[in-house]
């Protein structure tokens, strides 16, 4: 199980991204494998959001209704709070909120590899399929 992150989701739909062919080929190689994918319903929103403002609508939308290849996981109120107490104790640099509650996602799981681009993913001692990016 490999969970994504929205700077993956990102990479892979944005073809000017510089980690948009690591993110495609590792999207697509998990998927040819049948690896489950996991992700939550506070990325699904992000990513929708950053989808729409920067790229626009349409590929927004084609994310959507991309989702049925992932397992969503939507955020209740024991997962919140975690990433919550764990976003209360970070500093003004420190992880988003929305990491956070990815974060704890991955401990409960016990997911054993992260698709992210994202620093903050690499510094909390996940294993990554993917080189990350220095900010």
């Amino acid at each position: 199980m490999t969970f994504v992150d929205t700077s993956a989701f990102f990479a892979a739909a944005d073809r000017d991204d510089r980690h948009h062919e690591e993110a495609t080929s590792a999207l697509r190689d998990a998927v040819e494998r049948g690896e489950e994918l996991l992700t939550h319903s506070f990325v699904v929103v992000e990513t929708a959001a950053l989808l729409h403002r920067r790229i626009g609508q349409d590929v927004a939308k084609k994310f959507l209704n991309d989702l049925d290849l992932f397992r969503v996981v939507w955020v209740d109120d024991h997962l919140y709070r975690a990433g919550a107490e764990r976003y209360a104790k970070s500093g003004r640099t420190g992880p988003s909120l929305v990491d956070c509650v990815s974060f704890a996602l991955i401990r409960r799981w016990r997911v054993r590899s992260v698709l992210a681009f994202d620093r903050h993913f690499e510094e909390e001692g996940f294993e990554g399929v993917s080189k990350r990016s220095p900010g």
